[in-house]
């Protein structure tokens, strides 16, 4: 019996990968571009002030919270990679291949900076440029694209689970339906 992934799951591997890949290089770009174009520069309003361009570097999670722990959310964006990579063989929902790459993507976009950015190694500090409605992230956290694909994936990957898609593509019903039907499971599309 053989390790590699059928059919499905490698088409859906390469779909998680792509993905992946996408959010990462938007996310280093952008960056790149902040820090280049940014540094010591008052606040770019776009769209009347909706959204703002500012530089800021964040040793925390989201919201800023964890601000001293920066080498614990070095070590959990390692775990979050490693567990998506190992669970990747058993895909074979679309919809579980494009939240996990944006999760991979995104996670691999901020522990690039954690650890390659200053103050040093495991304990880099992230770079956000967007802040929404203020240019001090007063309503909304100032945040960058490895952000956008951490939280627009965990939103999918919510939703599939809510809606009884599971990784491998079958679906699982609610215990009503199951009890009615004698079956707790079908084939998913999602």
């Amino acid at each position: 019996m053989s390790d590699a992934p059928d059919p499905p799951a490698r088409r859906r591997i390469v779909l998680l990968a792509g993905i992946a890949a996408g959010v990462y290089l938007l996310d280093v770009l952008t960056k790149t571009l902040a820090v280049a174009t940014l540094e010591d520069r008052p606040p770019v309003a776009l769209l009347g002030g909706a959204v703002n361009l500012v530089l800021l570097r964040n040793p925390g999670a989201a919201f800023s919270m964890a601000t001293g722990y920066t080498w614990v959310l070095t070590l959990v964006a390692l775990v979050v990679v490693g567990v998506i990579v190992r669970i990747a063989r058993r895909l074979a929902s679309p919809g579980w291949a494009i939240g996990l790459g944006l999760v991979l993507g995104g996670a691999l976009g901020n522990l690039t900076d954690r650890v390659f950015r200053a103050p040093g190694p495991l304990q880099g500090h992230v770079v956000d440029m967007v802040s929404l409605f203020a240019t001090d992230g007063s309503v909304w956290p100032v945040f960058n694209a490895a952000d956008s694909g951490i939280v627009c994936g965990g939103i999918l990957l919510v939703v599939m689970t809510l809606r009884g898609v599971e990784i491998d593509g079958t679906r699982t019903r609610s215990s009503r339906s199951a009890k009615s039907s004698g079956s707790s499971e079908e084939p998913a599309g999602g």
